[in-house]
């Protein structure tokens, strides 16, 4: 991966048959037959969109005698992980004053900032 944003890798993870792929692989390295019994995906599709996430860069291959194993590259996946965190803002929350999103109430809540009137909101 480069100092672009992962536009190319997001969309491949975003289609949801690769999506299952690399949740497949999330256990470690399979072979395509492995990856078929797993998902339940036909070989043809399989292989199109094997291709599509090794482009991607998102997988790695490895190939033993007729063989092909897949495994995802964690590295990759990483690299997109710290990219969707740094636009959920995760990096800002740390500032003071800052809005955070509660994900679990899916409410938005204001840290105080020191020295500024901070009021209550009644709901």
């Amino acid at each position: 991966m480069n100092d672009r944003p992962p536009i190319d890798a997001l969309k491949a993870i975003a289609h949801p048959v690769r999506f299952k792929l690399l949740e497949a692989l999330k256990t470690g390295e399979r072979n395509v037959g492995e990856i078929e019994e797993a998902t339940g995906i036909s070989q043809p599709a399989l292989s199109q969109q094997l291709a599509v996430l090794r482009n991607a860069g998102l997988v790695e291959t490895r190939k033993e005698a007729k063989l092909v194993y897949y495994s995802h590259d964690g590295a990759a996946l990483s690299v997109i992980a710290a990219v969707l965190a740094g636009l959920a803002g995760r990096d800002l929350a740390k500032r003071e004053g800052t809005v955070e999103r509660d994900a679990l109430a899916g409410r938005t809540r204001r840290t105080p900032t020191p020295g500024v009137a901070n009021f209550a909101r009644l709901d």
